[in-house]
């Protein structure tokens, strides 16, 4: 459970800094009047990728690391309940990360964080970035849910005083 926590922040810490960099080449643009480091289309989707990030990417994949590390240690446990699902809940969010973020070299999405339509419609958002989003939420969203049912199954299962009852 600790190398996985430690895992999950190294990770976390590292889409930070590239949210980071998003950050400063948005403040970078807002800067002066009629800047034209970036395009207008560059422009949405770096708002898109920097907002995506640091939601998605560093603040619920961080609690997940800083729990991985100090649940079992706080209720008593050995390790997690389903090591395994843990393991599996790491590299989903690894793979949703990479997934999106291999989506500069296509079609970055451009439509906000959030992505509502109809800015994700393809009427408004016609390259098709949209899908890498998709996929990020999936991906990340199945690796919050294993998270969330085995910190819960721990909690409940290996808690000093539950291990007396038995």
């Amino acid at each position: 459970h600790k190398r996985i926590g430690i895992m999950y922040m190294v990770l976390t810490f590292v889409f930070f800094c590239l949210g980071g960099v998003e950050a400063l080449m948005i403040r970078l643009q807002l800067g002066s009047p009629n800047n034209t480091l970036v395009t207008p289309e560059v422009y949405n989707q770096l708002f898109t990728m920097h907002g995506t990030t640091m939601v998605f990417l560093f603040v619920v994949p961080m609690m997940a690391g800083l729990a991985n590390y100090f649940l079992p240690l706080m209720i008593g446990a050995r390790d997690m309940a389903f090591p395994r699902l843990n393991a599996l809940s790491f590299w989903l969010l690894l793979a949703g990360g990479v997934v999106f973020y291999s989506s500069i070299f296509w079609n970055p999405p451009e439509a906000g964080w959030t992505s509502v339509v109809p800015l994700a419609s393809s009427t408004y958002s016609p390259s098709g970035g949209e899908d890498a989003w998709i996929y990020l939420i999936h991906l990340t969203g199945l690796s919050s849910i294993l998270g969330a049912i085995n910190f819960y199954v721990t909690i409940e299962i290996g808690r000093a005083s539950c291990r007396e009852r038995v």
